[in-house]
């Protein structure tokens, strides 16, 4: 039975993906773990001196956060009904990212599913504060889901990769996917005139061996920055899901954590599936 956490705020962004988890895992078991934080760190002079018969702050959030997972689940139960999942509520006084990391800790997630956007909404941010921070620090893999993005079944998985790190055992997830929705990837190396080096050429062998199962397709493409050749490629094929192995020393990082995307021209509208590398997971 695969474990998905799925952290949200209530917003219709959060509610997004969800709604896409359960979707794309609906011909599975799954146990789906619901998480909304709080932390109400800002306390009016009000609340700095109140009856026993008062509710705190904290409870006050406290509630609001059981009452809004409670609202949550019913919505799911009566749109995707199915026998094969199963929900459990997490309300957590925490900030999330350190909350989630515990609760993949504790219960062995296999995968986290969240929204990309950040309070603000702004188109020219690539992600949330709070998704960079999970991506960041997450050691299994996570699923960005674009606000509005309507389920579709990834059949076109779009795989850039420089081939600087070994295949992370985590990628097993990626091919749970493609065995089930009988996905083609299409694995995109970008260049630069030099050729591969001997690592790297194995490292490309064990990925067409990983998917030998799969319909799968080598790119290259030369002289052109990682965000541009990503962006080329999916301006001339369709591709219903971009993946990436999160390795600190590969482009992986440059790309993701700029702050004004519009520098470069990217934007990420399909889901993203982040991957820690073997070297990222045990750090």
């Amino acid at each position: 039975m695969k474990k998905i956490l799925l952290p949200t705020d209530f917003s219709e962004n959060s509610y997004n993906a969800i709604r896409y988890a359960v979707e794309l895992f609906n011909h599975e078991k799954c146990a789906f773990y619901l998480l909304n934080t709080y932390t109400p760190i800002l306390y009016d002079n009000e609340y700095l001196v109140y009856s026993a018969t008062q509710p705190t702050l904290t409870e006050i959030y406290r509630n609001n956060s059981a009452k809004g997972l409670n609202r949550i689940l019913k919505k799911i139960k009566k749109n995707f009904p199915n026998d094969e999942h199963e929900f459990h509520k997490i309300s957590s006084f925490n900030i999330l990212t350190d909350e989630i990391k515990e609760q993949v800790k504790e219960k062995e997630i296999d995968l986290i599913v969240m929204g990309t956007k950040g309070a603000t909404g702004a188109d020219e941010i690539l992600f949330g504060s709070n998704t960079v921070q999970a991506i960041k620090k997450a050691k299994c893999p996570l699923l960005a889901i674009p606000s509005h993005f309507d389920f579709a079944e990834p059949k076109r998985i779009l795989l850039p990769t420089d081939f600087e790190t070994d295949l992370p055992p985590l990628l097993e997830i990626l091919k749970d996917i493609t065995d089930h929705f009988s996905s083609k990837i299409n694995i995109l190396h970008v260049y630069f005139g030099a050729e591969l080096s001997e690592d790297q050429e194995k490292r490309k062998k064990a990925l067409g061996t990983a998917f030998k199962d799969q319909e799968h397709h080598f790119y290259s493409i030369a002289d052109k920055s990682v965000p541009q050749a990503i962006y080329d490629f999916q301006e001339d094929n369709e591709v219903d899901m971009l993946v990436m192995v999160n390795n600190k020393h590969s482009f992986f990082e440059n790309l993701l954590f700029r702050p004004v995307i519009n520098e470069i021209g990217f934007h990420v509208k399909v889901p993203f599936l982040v991957i820690p590398s073997q070297k990222k997971r045990s750090s």
